[in-house]
């Protein structure tokens, strides 16, 4: 239970009482029990830590103004062990300050749960699929599946975050007219004439044809066994980039398999029993049906062409029926926004199956846009006309000189927008190592977390790894427990991250407490007050016993809890948490400056 619920329900226990005692008009203890209000943080940080809205809600209801219920509250939170105050504000809001001790406890809590902190108790929601990426095995993956990959593994982090049991999905388009005309552009090459007509170009069609012909694969003349090695050598690649990435699945489905276990067939005639396939001009059609909560797709679809080949609606639709038969939850797509039809017409082919179409959710994500030294990048080197996941982590590590350093780069600025919008990735921004490269400050300021402590160890100070209760009483600056507050905010950011499907959101949340800490660090650095005793404190003998050790060991331990939520909010985002990193503009002429960072 996060701290909001904790106080939340400490309120309607004080809204019981007050209407057992008959202090609310006609409200009774039952209706207040059940009362739902809102507790949030003031848009002025000075009308204190929460507001809650309560009186208003329960006016009606009590048959009393607000302002009176509020002030009924207010009086029975006068000796509160929780609230150090709270008033009436405008038409009937309450606002409300916390004791210190409350966010100490809280504190006390992140030590205790660890990197577990915000999250919800394993298994304890819905089994889901979740499917994405999922690109045609024709070739490279470019940036614009990279959003696809990213985004769908933070939304399964999420979930699994908020106890939901996950299984990452990648179905593999391997069946159809593309990955034969595939194999005939992959014939084509190797013997270095043109590739058929719509067929695939660039320098990764050659490489597929090197190792094909290796592999004794262009012997044999006929289409269909090349096309299962060139598949087979492109998912090798994309298995290998989206790894580069951290993206890693647990089933990777053929749709292929669909169609030799004789899936699709049973799902057509399932659908020809029901009514729903019609004949056109020889081929056949599955006939739109309006969904009942307003969405419809508003053309009937082919299933069957009139040359006797399989659309891929028609694997589609027995590759969702596959999916529910075994046993899942809930199935959620991550497709591009083009996919916009999709979502009905899905829909409709289970209902049409007798399935529960409720089941599926997709989720549409907005375009990348590269850009290096303000142009827009439209080209690749090594494959014609695309812009390749693998060339932007080279470009990235290679600058950084940190392998993974491209992947934090793409996974922040694809993270950074919600899905709805288009991402514009600088990849001459992401290569910097400086405060104004939004990925190198995030993490940055965990880095520097990480300095503090060593720091702290380096002069002789131990690290406490918990504190009792009371040893906390000396961490009071109005920093530290504001950023005490956010902290304990985390575990609804993680929840309400999961339930919308935005881990933007926790992004954003990270971001916050990257700027709060900073600004935290240069004030203490004004106020001559910093976490660890300073070169020019420690010159003097005796230091020891004049400095605060009871304090610094409550701040100490205040910034292992921030490690721990800052690394955390990282991770869901797949991104790392590195303990050092190079400011290469600090001037090694402030030694104090060199020594923290």
């Amino acid at each position: 239970m996060s701290l909001v619920d904790r106080l939340t329900a400490g309120l309607v226990s004080k809204l019981v009482d007050l209407a057992q005692a008959g202090k609310l008009g006609a409200l009774t203890p039952e209706a207040a029990a059940t009362t739902v209000f809102t507790l949030e943080r003031p848009k002025r940080p000075e009308h204190g830590d929460y507001a809650t809205n309560a009186a208003m809600v329960l006016t009606k209801t009590a048959g009393m103004p607000p302002r009176n219920i509020a002030n009924a509250l207010v009086e029975a939170l006068a000796s509160s062990d929780v609230f150090s105050s709270a008033e009436v504000a405008g038409p009937g809001f309450v606002n409300l300050r916390i004791r210190p001790a409350v966010l100490h406890a809280e504190l006390v809590e992140v030590l205790r749960a660890g990197a577990g902190y915000g999250h919800a108790p394993a298994a304890t929601g819905e089994r889901i699929d979740v499917e994405f990426v999922s690109a045609n095995p024709t070739g490279p993956l470019l940036v614009s599946h990279g959003r696809g990959a990213i985004y769908g593994d933070a939304v399964a982090r999420l979930l699994e975050a908020t106890g939901h049991r996950v299984v990452r999905e990648y179905y593999i388009n391997d069946f159809g007219n593309q990955v034969r005309l595939f194999a005939q552009s992959v014939r084509a090459v190797a013997a270095n004439k043109p590739v058929p007509e719509g067929g695939y170009q660039g320098e990764y069609v050659r490489d597929v044809a090197t190792q094909a012909r290796a592999l004794g694969a262009l012997a044999d003349e006929n289409d269909d066994p090349l096309a299962k090695v060139c598949v087979t050598l492109m998912l090798r690649e994309n298995k290998r980039t989206l790894a580069n990435l951290g993206v890693a699945f647990d089933v990777w489905f053929s749709e292929s398999s669909l169609h030799e276990w004789g899936a699709v067939g049973i799902a057509l005639d399932q659908l020809r029993t029901g009514g729903f396939l019609v004949e056109k001009d020889g081929a056949t059609f599955f006939v739109a049906k309006k969904q009942a909560d307003g969405d419809a797709d508003d053309k009937d679809r082919v299933v069957k062409k009139s040359d006797g080949t399989f659309t891929y609606f028609a694997s589609d639709i027995a590759y969702h029926a596959d999916k529910i038969a075994r046993g899942y939850d809930r199935l959620i797509n991550v497709l591009g926004a083009d996919h916009h039809g999709y979502v009905a017409r899905i829909k409709n082919s289970l209902e049409a199956l007798g399935l529960p179409s409720d089941r599926f959710e997709a989720l549409l994500f907005q375009l990348v846009f590269i850009y290096r030294n303000g142009e827009i990048v439209k080209s690749s080197k090594r494959a014609g006309n695309i812009v390749t996941i693998d060339e932007l982590l080279e470009e990235i590590d290679a600058a950084a000189g940190r392998k993974g350093a491209g992947a934090d780069a793409l996974r922040f600025y694809y993270l950074s927008r919600s899905a709805n919008t288009n991402v514009d990735f600088d990849v001459e921004l992401a290569k910097k190592s400086s405060l104004d490269n939004p990925v190198f400050y995030v993490q940055y300021g965990h880095a520097r977390l990480c300095s503090i402590q060593r720091k702290a160890v380096e002069v002789g100070i131990a690290l406490p790894h918990r504190l009792a209760l009371g040893e906390w009483a000396k961490l009071v600056h109005p920093d530290e427990l504001g950023l005490a507050r956010k902290l304990a905010d985390y575990p609804q950011v993680v929840a309400a991250a999961a339930a919308s499907r935005e881990p933007h959101r926790v992004l954003f949340f990270v971001e916050e407490l990257a700027r709060d800490f900073q600004s935290y660090f240069t004030r203490l650095k004004n106020e001559h007050d910093p976490i660890v005793p300073p070169a020019v404190v420690r010159a003097k003998d005796g230091w020891q016993a004049s400095w605060d050790m009871e304090k610094t060991r409550a701040r100490l331990a205040w910034v292992s809890a921030l490690r721990v939520v800052y690394a955390s909010a990282l991770a869901l985002c797949g991104i790392s948490a590195p303990d050092r990193m190079t400011r290469p503009e600090v001037a090694a002429s402030d030694p104090d400056e060199a020594e923290e960072t």
